[in-house]
Protein backbone atom coordinates (compact mmCIF):
# COMPACT_ATOMS: atom_id res chain seq x y z
CA UNK A 1 0.00 0.00 0.00
CA UNK A 2 1.41 3.61 -0.71
CA UNK A 3 0.61 5.86 2.29
CA UNK A 4 -1.55 8.77 0.84
CA UNK A 5 -1.56 11.12 3.66
CA UNK A 6 0.88 12.07 6.56
CA UNK A 7 0.49 13.94 9.49
CA UNK A 8 -0.27 13.34 13.40
CA UNK A 9 -3.07 12.50 15.50
CA UNK A 10 -3.21 14.82 18.62
CA UNK A 11 -4.89 13.64 21.96
CA UNK A 12 -4.36 16.37 24.83
CA UNK A 13 -0.63 16.88 24.86
CA UNK A 14 0.49 13.52 23.19
CA UNK A 15 1.02 13.79 19.35
CA UNK A 16 1.16 10.50 17.30
CA UNK A 17 2.88 11.02 13.75
CA UNK A 18 0.80 8.69 11.55
CA UNK A 19 0.70 7.70 7.75
CA UNK A 20 -2.81 7.08 6.44
CA UNK A 21 -3.42 4.66 3.99
CA UNK A 22 -7.07 3.76 1.83
CA UNK A 23 -8.32 1.00 4.00
CA UNK A 24 -10.85 -0.20 0.87
CA UNK A 25 -10.80 -0.61 -2.91
CA UNK A 26 -13.70 -1.36 -5.96
CA UNK A 27 -13.07 -4.14 -7.75
CA UNK A 28 -16.21 -2.92 -10.35
CA UNK A 29 -15.41 -4.44 -13.50
CA UNK A 30 -15.12 -1.62 -16.36
CA UNK A 31 -16.30 -1.09 -19.71
CA UNK A 32 -15.89 0.92 -22.66
CA UNK A 33 -18.68 2.63 -24.24
CA UNK A 34 -18.77 1.45 -28.04
CA UNK A 35 -20.70 1.79 -30.94
CA UNK A 36 -22.64 -1.31 -31.03
CA UNK A 37 -22.41 -2.12 -34.79
CA UNK A 38 -18.84 -2.21 -35.43
CA UNK A 39 -17.19 -1.80 -31.86
CA UNK A 40 -15.69 1.62 -32.33
CA UNK A 41 -15.11 3.52 -28.93
CA UNK A 42 -17.39 6.72 -28.16
CA UNK A 43 -15.71 10.12 -27.70
CA UNK A 44 -17.09 12.96 -25.49
CA UNK A 45 -16.93 16.89 -27.27
CA UNK A 46 -16.96 19.75 -24.21
CA UNK A 47 -19.59 21.36 -26.37
CA UNK A 48 -21.31 24.70 -25.21
CA UNK A 49 -25.05 24.31 -24.23
CA UNK A 50 -25.50 27.85 -25.70
CA UNK A 51 -23.63 28.84 -28.98
CA UNK A 52 -22.54 25.29 -29.91
CA UNK A 53 -19.47 25.29 -30.33
CA UNK A 54 -16.51 22.87 -28.62
CA UNK A 55 -15.05 24.05 -25.62
CA UNK A 56 -10.81 23.91 -24.93
CA UNK A 57 -10.02 23.23 -21.72
CA UNK A 58 -8.15 26.70 -21.25
CA UNK A 59 -11.57 28.44 -21.26
CA UNK A 60 -13.52 26.28 -19.02
CA UNK A 61 -14.45 27.87 -15.67
CA UNK A 62 -16.57 26.38 -12.65
CA UNK A 63 -19.64 28.30 -12.20
CA UNK A 64 -21.65 27.60 -9.31
CA UNK A 65 -26.00 27.23 -10.36
CA UNK A 66 -28.52 29.56 -8.15
CA UNK A 67 -31.76 27.95 -7.90
CA UNK A 68 -33.29 30.32 -10.45
CA UNK A 69 -30.83 28.79 -12.92
CA UNK A 70 -28.33 31.54 -13.32
CA UNK A 71 -24.69 31.12 -12.78
CA UNK A 72 -21.73 32.55 -10.98
CA UNK A 73 -18.35 31.84 -12.28
CA UNK A 74 -15.87 31.36 -10.33
CA UNK A 75 -12.10 31.70 -11.16
CA UNK A 76 -8.24 30.43 -9.19
CA UNK A 77 -8.43 34.03 -7.45
CA UNK A 78 -11.64 33.32 -6.17
CA UNK A 79 -10.53 30.19 -4.62
CA UNK A 80 -7.26 31.13 -3.89
CA UNK A 81 -9.83 33.46 -0.71
CA UNK A 82 -11.43 30.71 0.36
CA UNK A 83 -10.90 29.26 3.62
CA UNK A 84 -8.68 26.29 3.26
CA UNK A 85 -6.84 23.90 5.87
CA UNK A 86 -4.05 22.71 4.83
CA UNK A 87 -2.83 21.58 8.57
CA UNK A 88 -1.17 18.01 9.09
CA UNK A 89 -3.23 17.54 12.04
CA UNK A 90 -5.71 14.76 13.26
CA UNK A 91 -7.38 16.52 16.46
CA UNK A 92 -9.23 14.82 18.91
CA UNK A 93 -12.12 16.49 20.06
CA UNK A 94 -13.69 13.92 22.11
CA UNK A 95 -14.32 10.38 22.71
CA UNK A 96 -17.99 9.08 22.54
CA UNK A 97 -19.08 5.69 23.00
CA UNK A 98 -19.66 3.46 20.17
CA UNK A 99 -23.31 3.33 19.55
CA UNK A 100 -23.98 7.13 19.53
CA UNK A 101 -22.95 7.24 15.72
CA UNK A 102 -24.87 5.51 13.05
CA UNK A 103 -23.21 3.89 10.16
CA UNK A 104 -25.23 6.25 7.80
CA UNK A 105 -22.81 8.74 8.96
CA UNK A 106 -19.68 7.28 7.91
CA UNK A 107 -18.28 7.99 4.31
CA UNK A 108 -14.85 6.58 3.68
CA UNK A 109 -11.87 4.41 5.63
CA UNK A 110 -8.48 4.68 5.91
CA UNK A 111 -5.58 2.60 8.32
CA UNK A 112 -3.22 4.76 10.22
CA UNK A 113 -0.08 3.15 10.30
CA UNK A 114 2.56 4.78 13.21
CA UNK A 115 5.93 6.42 12.12
CA UNK A 116 8.16 4.77 13.81
CA UNK A 117 9.02 7.38 16.32
CA UNK A 118 5.09 7.03 16.84
CA UNK A 119 4.94 3.82 18.43
CA UNK A 120 4.52 3.90 22.15
CA UNK A 121 1.93 6.59 21.40
CA UNK A 122 0.23 5.10 18.77
CA UNK A 123 -0.20 1.72 21.00
CA UNK A 124 -1.23 4.22 23.87
CA UNK A 125 -3.94 5.29 22.39
CA UNK A 126 -5.13 2.06 20.73
CA UNK A 127 -5.58 0.81 24.02
CA UNK A 128 -7.25 3.62 25.56
CA UNK A 129 -10.00 3.16 22.85
CA UNK A 130 -10.08 -0.33 22.99
CA UNK A 131 -10.29 -0.11 27.13
CA UNK A 132 -12.86 3.13 27.01
CA UNK A 133 -14.64 1.14 24.31
CA UNK A 134 -15.32 4.34 22.86
CA UNK A 135 -14.49 5.78 19.49
CA UNK A 136 -12.37 9.18 19.17
CA UNK A 137 -14.80 12.22 17.33
CA UNK A 138 -11.83 14.04 15.28
CA UNK A 139 -11.28 16.92 12.59
CA UNK A 140 -8.31 16.20 9.95
CA UNK A 141 -7.97 18.16 6.82
CA UNK A 142 -7.35 16.10 4.04
CA UNK A 143 -7.36 17.68 0.12
CA UNK A 144 -7.48 21.08 1.92
CA UNK A 145 -10.80 20.14 2.93
CA UNK A 146 -11.79 20.08 7.03
CA UNK A 147 -13.85 16.82 7.37
CA UNK A 148 -15.39 15.15 11.02
CA UNK A 149 -14.17 11.92 11.46
CA UNK A 150 -13.85 9.41 14.15
CA UNK A 151 -11.18 6.63 15.31
CA UNK A 152 -11.58 3.20 16.08
CA UNK A 153 -9.57 -0.29 16.71
CA UNK A 154 -10.22 -2.68 14.07
CA UNK A 155 -7.73 -5.61 14.31
CA UNK A 156 -5.15 -3.63 16.22
CA UNK A 157 -5.02 -1.08 14.06
CA UNK A 158 -6.85 2.49 14.39
CA UNK A 159 -9.03 3.41 11.60
CA UNK A 160 -10.08 6.69 10.72
CA UNK A 161 -13.50 6.81 9.36
CA UNK A 162 -14.76 10.66 7.61
CA UNK A 163 -18.09 11.14 8.20
CA UNK A 164 -20.67 13.29 6.45
CA UNK A 165 -21.76 16.63 7.77
CA UNK A 166 -25.20 16.78 9.67
CA UNK A 167 -26.49 18.72 6.27
CA UNK A 168 -25.36 15.75 4.07
CA UNK A 169 -27.46 13.10 5.61
CA UNK A 170 -30.61 12.91 4.40
CA UNK A 171 -33.95 12.50 6.67
CA UNK A 172 -37.01 10.18 5.24
CA UNK A 173 -39.79 12.28 3.92
CA UNK A 174 -42.26 9.30 4.37
CA UNK A 175 -43.66 7.98 7.64
CA UNK A 176 -44.40 4.13 7.86
CA UNK A 177 -47.64 3.01 9.83
CA UNK A 178 -47.14 0.67 12.42
CA UNK A 179 -50.09 -1.72 11.14
CA UNK A 180 -51.80 -3.97 12.88
CA UNK A 181 -49.68 -7.25 14.07
CA UNK A 182 -50.94 -10.25 15.32
CA UNK A 183 -49.31 -11.96 18.21
CA UNK A 184 -48.75 -15.04 16.07
CA UNK A 185 -47.35 -13.49 13.84
CA UNK A 186 -44.81 -12.12 15.77
CA UNK A 187 -43.49 -15.05 17.50
CA UNK A 188 -43.13 -16.57 13.99
CA UNK A 189 -41.17 -14.06 12.66
CA UNK A 190 -39.21 -14.29 16.02
CA UNK A 191 -38.42 -17.79 15.75
CA UNK A 192 -37.55 -16.80 12.07
CA UNK A 193 -35.08 -14.37 13.81
CA UNK A 194 -33.88 -17.01 15.84
CA UNK A 195 -33.58 -19.11 12.96
CA UNK A 196 -31.06 -17.12 11.29
CA UNK A 197 -29.40 -15.82 14.07
CA UNK A 198 -25.60 -16.10 14.06
CA UNK A 199 -22.22 -14.28 13.70
CA UNK A 200 -21.28 -11.96 10.86
CA UNK A 201 -18.31 -14.08 8.81
CA UNK A 202 -17.37 -12.26 5.56
CA UNK A 203 -15.85 -15.48 4.10
CA UNK A 204 -19.46 -16.36 3.67
CA UNK A 205 -20.01 -13.78 1.34
CA UNK A 206 -18.95 -13.48 -2.61
CA UNK A 207 -19.30 -11.30 -5.12
CA UNK A 208 -18.96 -13.75 -8.23
CA UNK A 209 -20.08 -10.34 -10.88
CA UNK A 210 -16.52 -10.27 -12.32
CA UNK A 211 -16.27 -14.25 -12.54
CA UNK A 212 -19.73 -14.38 -14.44
CA UNK A 213 -18.74 -11.44 -16.73
CA UNK A 214 -15.56 -13.74 -17.50
CA UNK A 215 -17.28 -16.51 -18.03
CA UNK A 216 -19.78 -14.60 -20.58
CA UNK A 217 -16.74 -12.59 -22.56
CA UNK A 218 -14.85 -16.19 -22.89
CA UNK A 219 -18.22 -17.86 -24.30
CA UNK A 220 -18.52 -14.86 -27.02
CA UNK A 221 -14.80 -15.21 -27.74
CA UNK A 222 -15.25 -18.73 -28.24
CA UNK A 223 -18.34 -18.12 -30.42
CA UNK A 224 -16.87 -15.88 -32.62
CA UNK A 225 -17.96 -12.60 -31.37
CA UNK A 226 -15.30 -9.99 -31.78
CA UNK A 227 -15.58 -7.01 -33.20
CA UNK A 228 -12.22 -6.35 -35.29
CA UNK A 229 -11.18 -2.56 -34.70
CA UNK A 230 -8.15 -0.31 -35.44
CA UNK A 231 -7.49 -0.38 -32.14
CA UNK A 232 -6.86 -4.22 -31.94
CA UNK A 233 -4.08 -4.00 -34.63
CA UNK A 234 -2.15 -1.70 -33.05
CA UNK A 235 -2.02 -3.84 -29.84
CA UNK A 236 -2.80 -6.82 -28.07
CA UNK A 237 -6.82 -6.35 -27.74
CA UNK A 238 -8.98 -4.71 -25.44
CA UNK A 239 -10.55 -7.55 -24.98
CA UNK A 240 -7.52 -8.87 -23.84
CA UNK A 241 -6.35 -6.65 -21.06
CA UNK A 242 -10.20 -7.30 -20.17
CA UNK A 243 -9.66 -10.58 -19.88
CA UNK A 244 -6.22 -10.28 -17.97
CA UNK A 245 -7.99 -7.82 -15.56
CA UNK A 246 -10.92 -9.73 -14.48
CA UNK A 247 -8.69 -12.78 -14.22
CA UNK A 248 -6.67 -11.24 -11.55
CA UNK A 249 -9.56 -10.37 -9.73
CA UNK A 250 -10.89 -13.94 -9.68
CA UNK A 251 -7.45 -15.14 -8.58
CA UNK A 252 -7.24 -12.51 -6.05
CA UNK A 253 -10.90 -13.57 -4.84
CA UNK A 254 -10.05 -17.40 -4.65
CA UNK A 255 -6.46 -16.13 -2.75
CA UNK A 256 -8.70 -15.11 -0.47
CA UNK A 257 -10.85 -17.70 -0.03
CA UNK A 258 -7.58 -20.15 -0.04
CA UNK A 259 -8.30 -21.88 -3.06
CA UNK A 260 -5.67 -22.33 -5.71
CA UNK A 261 -5.41 -20.74 -8.30
CA UNK A 262 -2.72 -21.17 -11.64
CA UNK A 263 0.28 -19.48 -11.78
CA UNK A 264 0.80 -16.57 -13.59
CA UNK A 265 4.00 -15.02 -15.10
CA UNK A 266 5.04 -11.26 -15.16
CA UNK A 267 4.12 -11.07 -18.51
CA UNK A 268 0.66 -12.09 -17.23
CA UNK A 269 0.38 -9.09 -14.76
CA UNK A 270 2.25 -6.72 -16.67
CA UNK A 271 -0.55 -7.21 -19.11
CA UNK A 272 -3.32 -6.89 -16.91
CA UNK A 273 -2.01 -2.86 -16.01
CA UNK A 274 -3.28 -1.35 -18.90
CA UNK A 275 -7.11 -2.39 -18.36
CA UNK A 276 -7.51 -0.02 -15.25
CA UNK A 277 -6.03 2.77 -16.64
CA UNK A 278 -8.04 2.35 -19.73
CA UNK A 279 -11.47 2.16 -18.20
CA UNK A 280 -13.77 5.02 -19.38
CA UNK A 281 -16.56 4.16 -17.62
CA UNK A 282 -17.82 1.73 -14.45
CA UNK A 283 -20.20 -0.66 -14.58
CA UNK A 284 -23.35 0.96 -12.57
CA UNK A 285 -24.60 -1.51 -10.53
CA UNK A 286 -22.52 -4.64 -7.82
CA UNK A 287 -24.93 -7.41 -7.36
CA UNK A 288 -23.57 -9.72 -3.99
CA UNK A 289 -24.99 -13.27 -4.00
CA UNK A 290 -23.78 -15.90 -1.74
CA UNK A 291 -22.06 -18.42 -2.68
CA UNK A 292 -24.59 -20.78 -2.94
CA UNK A 293 -26.18 -19.03 -5.85
CA UNK A 294 -23.62 -17.42 -7.11
CA UNK A 295 -21.99 -20.46 -8.85
CA UNK A 296 -25.57 -21.43 -11.10
CA UNK A 297 -25.98 -17.62 -12.19
CA UNK A 298 -22.42 -17.58 -13.47
CA UNK A 299 -23.01 -20.57 -15.27
CA UNK A 300 -25.96 -19.49 -17.00
CA UNK A 301 -24.78 -15.72 -18.21
CA UNK A 302 -22.18 -17.90 -20.14
CA UNK A 303 -24.27 -20.73 -21.45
Amino acid sequence: MRAIWKGAVSFGLVSVPVKLYAATESHDVSFRQVHASDGGRIKYQRVCSIDGEEVPYSDIAKGYETEDGEMVILDDDDFAELPSNSTREIAVEKFVPRDQIDPIWFEKSYYLEPEKSGTKPYALLRQALLDADRMAVVTVAIRNRTSMAVLRVRDDVIVLQTMMWPDEVRKPDFSVEPGEVKDAEVKMANMLVETLAGDFDSDEFEDDYAEAVEALVKAKIEGGEVKKTPQSTKSSGEVVDLLAALQRSVDAAKTARGESTPSRTKDDDDDAKPAKKAAAKKATSKKSTTKKTAPKKAAKKAS
